[in-house]
């Protein structure tokens, strides 16, 4: 299972023209769902996710431009009282390897990776302790992001670093 975990200070997922999830400060959680992941990859990314600690500790107004270098990211999205969106992103699990076509033979087809994504909002929603804004599966969907930072940290549960 494949994550990009973005900061932001707001995200949005709109479907048709209609706003299906919209939070503030949190975080943003695309998912790639390959055949090999199981209920152990979903445990581990979701108490990853929920605990990594990207926030920033505030400080004191510093002079302008300052900000960033100074900033210490010692808090996770638990602690801030942070919003969630996930959403679904076969592409995630494109292979680039051959050629200039990527290939998706590794993205688990919707009867396996359906499923999978469900029980993954739910356990996010365990981990963090409140209810997890979702798109919706196998939809058109456009995304909107004000990337915070930018802090954007990719996570592979089958490449546990």
């Amino acid at each position: 299972m494949k994550t990009v975990i973005q900061r932001v200070s707001s995200a949005s997922v709109t479907i048709d023209s209609k706003i299906v999830a919209n939070i503030q400060k949190g975080l943003l959680v695309l998912v790639g769902i390959e055949n090999a992941d199981n209920r152990d990859d979903i445990n581990w990314l979701c108490q990853k996710i929920a605990n990594l600690r990207i926030f920033a500790i505030p400080t004191p107004a510093l002079p302008e431009g300052e900000g960033a270098k100074n900033e210490v990211m010692n808090l996770s999205v638990k602690d801030i009282d942070g919003e969630i969106i996930v959403v679904s992103q076969f592409t995630l699990q494109a292979s680039t390897k051959k050629g200039n076509r990527p290939s998706y033979i590794k993205a688990a087809k919707p009867e396996i990776a359906i499923p999978l994504y469900e029980q993954f909002v739910q356990q996010l929603e365990l981990e963090l302790g409140k209810k997890v804004q979702t798109g919706i599966f196998g939809a058109d969907m456009k995304v909107a992001l004000l990337n915070d930072g930018p802090v954007t940290i990719i996570i592979d549960s089958k490449n546990k670093e």
